[in-house]
């Protein structure tokens, strides 16, 4: 997310904040509730100062303040007591290779971030989502699914299926994860699929060219069950709180309003005056405890994005230093591999945060986007991410937070919202030139990010720098 945040102005809190559809939630159950997340130290900081959140206790759990999409949320794990015999038969079924990309979409499906699909989509839901951008349910009601989730496969696997209907699910690494059953095979018409998520078939786009392009030309759609919860034993798992962990851990902390802020950089100042700016204005508006959901997405990203585990890092110091507060900042990784198709893809990023509890979620400028990958441009209008949410059909439950312009105040040395008054005394960093910054070793202003999550990000770019030169001295060798 660039630092430029836009909304078309700073409108009345009631304004700004009323529901679009204010009834209030009613999935509500009885669980006896223990914190399984102790092992992530973002949680940690919180229960050092607060020892008593980290107590065990027999609670209600609303789960939450905000119904997942159709009502329920989607988990395809197999029991434990059923895995054995769904392994065996998985054995004897066709088996389908996974991408990297594909378990990821795998990890997202299984844990309900999409509920309620309940697994690759079938030909119906692929178009509905494709042209529709939404799902329409048993009942009539719609759901939004502005993204298609889908499993392509090769004219050489569409062969060994033949017939059959369900077919296992191979990790890259060789293992069966899981199977789909009544599988159906279908036509994939990739320059419909591109024109139509992207609005454009351009060369270089990050996630075509990465995924798309070299995919089969089939799909292959079917009921998902997975045989245990998708890890990538990068030492990040624990981050990696699904839907129903993240609702418990909200209901743990008796939050009374959930507000999603997604990410794919790392956290400067900026980003954390809107975040500290919007808990005082829900504060102001009357709730008592609203919680931070920090959700950096954690699959597929472009290559010169900052990796995830060097966010993460960044993203602790952040906390330490106290720019968040722990105690109302709960921050998890979001499985989502990246599509950079902007107002399209924004509108998975807040159907997914409504899954996982989330009743408000804070969009910037050009939330989504890159640059255009031919021409000197934004691929998308900056403004149109946040038009779009406002307008999305399946939508319509979730608040919606748009932003004024924050920049850089020369004068005050810290980040502030823009007063066009002054508008010479500001100065507008972009995620493009911060990582610039970085990678050149020049420091970026004083209070446009907390020294020791700086340099975390310094100590990659010279670690980067350094592993260019040796590959270097190997081709010249």
């Amino acid at each position: 997310m660039s630092l430029l945040i836009r909304s078309s102005s700073y409108v009345s809190h009631l304004t700004l904040f009323q529901p679009r559809n204010s009834k209030p939630s009613s999935f509500t159950n009885q669980i006896s509730f223990v914190s399984s997340f102790n092992q992530n130290p973002f949680l940690n900081l919180v229960y050092k100062r607060n020892p008593i959140m980290q107590s065990v206790s027999k609670m209600t759990v609303k789960s939450s303040l905000i119904d997942p999409d159709g009502g329920e949320l989607v988990e395809l794990i197999v029991p434990e007591s059923e895995i054995g015999a769904k392994r065996a038969e998985s054995e004897t079924m066709p088996k389908v290779k996974l991408t990297k990309i594909d378990l990821e979409w795998v990890h997202v499906i299984s844990e309900g971030w999409a509920s309620p699909l309940k697994g690759f989509m079938r030909e119906d839901e692929y178009l509905q989502s494709l042209h529709f951008n939404s799902l329409r349910l048993k009942n009539g009601t719609f759901v939004n699914m502005s993204l298609p989730i889908v499993l392509a496969i090769d004219e050489e696997t569409k062969e060994q299926i033949g017939s059959s209907k369900n077919v296992a699910l191979v990790s890259p690494q060789g293992d069966i994860i899981g199977s789909l059953r009544s599988v159906e095979i279908y036509k994939h018409n990739k320059e419909e699929r591109i024109a139509r998520t992207w609005g454009t078939t351009s060369p270089g786009l990050p996630y075509v060219e990465e995924y798309i392009s070299p995919s089969g030309n089939w799909l292959i759609g079917g009921d998902l069950e997975v045989f245990k919860p998708i890890k990538y034993n990068d030492g990040l798992d624990h981050y990696r709180l699904s839907p129903k962990q993240l609702r418990e851990e909200f209901d743990n902390r008796q939050a009374d309003a959930v507000f999603a802020f997604q990410l794919r950089n790392p956290v400067h100042n900026g980003h954390a005056l809107l975040m500290n700016d919007t808990r005082k204005r829900l504060l102001d508006m009357g709730y008592k405890n609203p919680i931070l959901l920090l959700h950096p997405l954690g699959g597929f990203t472009k290559a010169d994005d900052v990796p995830l585990d060097v966010r993460m890092e960044q993203h602790s110091k952040v906390l330490e230093d106290g720019v968040l507060d722990p105690k109302t900042t709960i921050v998890s990784i979001f499985p989502s591999p990246m599509h950079y198709a902007g107002p399209t893809e924004v509108q998975w990023h807040a159907k997914a945060r409504i899954n996982a509890g989330a009743n408000f979620y804070i969009v910037g400028r050009d939330p989504a986007g890159m640059g255009h990958p031919t021409e000197k441009r934004d691929l998308y209008d900056p403004d149109h991410g946040k038009k779009v949410l406002n307008m999305a059909p399946g939508l319509e439950k979730l608040n919606i937070l748009p932003f004024r312009v924050a920049a850089y105040d020369t004068i005050e040395k810290k980040m502030a919202f823009f007063d066009p008054s002054r508008a010479k005394e500001f100065l507008f960093i972009s995620g493009t030139k911060m990582r610039t910054y970085a990678r050149t070793g020049e420091n970026p202003p004083d209070g446009f990010m907390c020294p020791s999550g700086w340099n975390v990000l310094v100590k990659y770019y010279e670690s980067l720098q350094e592993s260019e030169a040796k590959q270097q001295a190997v081709v010249s060798a």
